[in-house]
């Protein structure tokens, strides 16, 4: 504060700490001049209703200390700004909006909402300003619930309690909420409350809230709320949902959601649009959950390897083949030729179906092009592989008709190994006839008259040809006797007989 240059003090005004009488004529500030400007521009027109914005100053034991914008700090119990886990989660500074519930020259009673004794003029004034009030819900009735609001009844209808469909209303009695009075007749003696209302501005001050951080391609969690043919629907946030289309739901083709979620399922899901919906203030949010997990043929490579035999799950069909996911996201092509060592497959449908478990080897792998070659005969084994351990040259065994051509009958010794007879071989037989006359699914009697393992054939001959010397004539060749064909050896023995 400034002093005039002509302003002195004498020395008892200074023992007593008392300004002259000329103080405000020479320039001085009375007591009352600082109050004027330390209230000035402060609001002190506060009343019961009102909703203020107010900074915290000091956090006590039971309560919290607010500054009003007034000579008066306001003051709210600190219970009622305690979360689930019983702690305030404000501190000093933060800005708290609460309602004006009591007010006087020395205190301003601050609350989230109107509650305990109150007279009609308190409802009254809630109903004028839309303050909230507290009330407990005493019992369910006929079209809604009695609550007790400030010491008196009140009537919500079933349809304001709460923003969603109520499937059981005795689970709101004995809960303490909050509501809106939407009506007050005779006196207080009809009141009508919703909190639906309250519910729907929170709900909207929320979205707006969450609609401000996010973007495309933001990652976050929600809760499946709804399932339809086309697709599943995620709640973001309370009020806030998106649409995970069918084919975003996973890697793997899916016929019907429900193959992959249900409701209630916590996901993580990736935004990929955000539009404008057909509403005001309406969004349409586009979500993927398959996105959400990265796409699983970035890794291929490093999962699998040439050679690796692994079992999955038949998908679809084609004429051509099978195809088969070997991971979530990740199909291979069976070729038709790979179906089988042990039989000659003219669809696909005659070795898999879908829905099938098969073992498959993987024969081929490109990453860029989002292909594998698989195969399920190399993974079941070669069968020809241990041709030599099994069959030997002059052995007799039965055999099953497997086709009959022009020029001999193809016959199945055992499941992948099939031998030609020769038509010139088949008269050999006692019964060539009946030989003859053979169909698929006959079983014959063979003797193997020659096998040729790299280029996977068995020659065969009738078991039953009344051939000379047996099976030593089918020996491996020697220098002294070198192995000649089963027609030579026939008509050298006629002549010996001769």
């Amino acid at each position: 504060m400034e002093m005039s240059e002509d302003f002195t003090d004498t020395p008892d005004e200074e023992e007593n700490g008392t300004d002259t009488p000329d103080e405000e004529e020479n320039g001085g500030e009375s007591f009352a001049d600082l109050l004027d400007a330390y209230t000035s521009g402060m609001n002190e027109d506060i009343q019961v209703g009102d909703r203020i914005n107010g900074k915290i100053i000091s956090i006590g034991r039971d309560t919290v200390y607010l500054d009003t914008g007034t000579k008066v700090d306001g003051v709210v119990e600190k219970a009622e700004l305690m979360d689930e886990k019983g702690e305030v989660p404000h501190q000093v500074g933060d800005l708290l909006e609460l309602y004006v519930v009591a007010c006087t020259e020395s205190e301003i009673r601050l609350s989230k909402a109107m509650s305990g004794i109150g007279g009609l003029h308190m409802l009254e004034d809630a109903f004028a300003n839309k303050v909230p009030v507290e009330g407990r819900v005493k019992e369910a009735c006929k079209g809604g619930f009695n609550v007790e609001i400030l010491q008196r009844r009140a009537f919500c209808p079933i349809s304001q309690i709460d923003l969603k469909y109520v499937e059981n209303p005795e689970d709101y009695v004995g809960q303490v909420l909050e509501f809106r009075i939407s009506r007050i007749e005779d006196r207080g003696k009809n009141i009508v409350i919703s909190r639906k209302q309250l519910l729907a501005e929170a709900q909207e001050k929320s979205s707006r809230a969450f609609f401000a951080t996010l973007s495309d391609g933001s990652m976050l969690s929600g809760t499946v709320v709804r399932i339809l043919p086309f697709g599943a629907f995620v709640e973001l946030v309370p009020g806030v949902e998106g649409m995970v289309h069918i084919s975003e739901l996973s890697w793997t083709r899916v016929e019907s959601p429900e193959e992959v979620v249900a409701v209630g399922d916590t996901v993580t899901v990736k935004i990929l649009k955000i539009e404008e919906g057909k509403k005001p203030n309406q969004k349409k949010i586009a979500l993927s959950i398959k996105q959400a997990s990265g796409d699983p043929w970035e890794t291929v490579e490093g999962r699998f390897k040439l050679g690796q035999k692994i079992a999955g799950k038949v998908r679809r069909l084609m004429g051509f083949g099978a195809f088969v996911e070997i991971a979530p996201g990740i199909e291979g092509l069976v070729h038709i030729s790979e179906m089988s060592y042990t039989r000659r497959i003219n669809k696909p449908e005659e070795v898999v179906s879908v829905g099938e478990t098969v073992p498959v080897m993987i024969r081929e792998i490109d990453a860029a092009r989002r292909r594998i070659s698989l195969s399920i005969k190399e993974a079941e084994g070669d069968p020809w592989l241990e041709i030599g351990e099994r069959f030997k040259a002059g052995q007799r065994l039965d055999g099953t008709v497997e086709k009959k051509e022009a020029f001999g009958l193809f016959i199945s010794l055992t499941p992948g190994i099939t031998g030609l007879m020769p038509r010139s071989k088949m008269s050999l037989a006692t019964d060539a006839a009946k030989l003859e006359n053979s169909r698929p699914g006959d079983t014959v009697k063979v003797l193997i008259e020659e096998i040729h393992p790299d280029r996977r054939r068995i020659t065969l001959a009738p078991g039953d040809a009344e051939v000379a010397g047996e099976w030593q004539q089918f020996a491996p060749a020697t220098e002294d006797r070198p192995m000649g064909t089963l027609a030579e050896k026939l008509q050298a023995a006629l002549k010996d007989k001769k």
